[in-house]
């Protein structure tokens, strides 16, 4: 029995019996492409998840609570329309914007019983 899925190569990089080398040419530019913005997007999400780890920080300096809804609020709102404009299904982009959130928090949190804080180690946050 074959390990590999019908109409596949059996091998990387194999290309499938009787598929024109144009279509593989473009199949494989395609897939190219696909993997520059999904390099791209892990970048960005790392920068993102600096920035929200400093803001976690000083909600903890702060005694601010870790989770903000007003504000989760109006960037679900502007989420999706920005993925409207992009002609992006607006409920993926919150499913999306609501995971990342939910980790954020995640973070928060942890920050928040881990920092010293102002008052040093007996501060608030133990």
């Amino acid at each position: 029995m074959s390990d590999h899925t019908a109409g596949q190569p059996a091998t990387p990089g194999a290309a499938p019996e009787g598929i024109d080398p144009s279509v593989l040419d473009e199949l494989t530019r395609l897939r190219d492409s696909i993997d520059n913005i999904d390099a791209a997007v892990v970048h960005m999400l790392a920068e993102r998840f600096k920035c929200t780890q400093q803001v976690g920080h000083l909600k903890a300096a702060h005694r601010l609570p870790p989770a903000d809804p007003a504000r989760e609020g109006r960037q679900i709102t502007r989420l999706r329309q920005l993925a409207e404009s992009a002609k992006l299904d607006p409920g993926f982009a919150e499913k999306l914007l609501n995971f990342i959130i939910a980790e954020v928090i995640r973070h928060h949190e942890t920050i928040a019983r881990s920092d010293n804080g102002p008052e040093g180690p007996e501060g608030a946050f133990r």
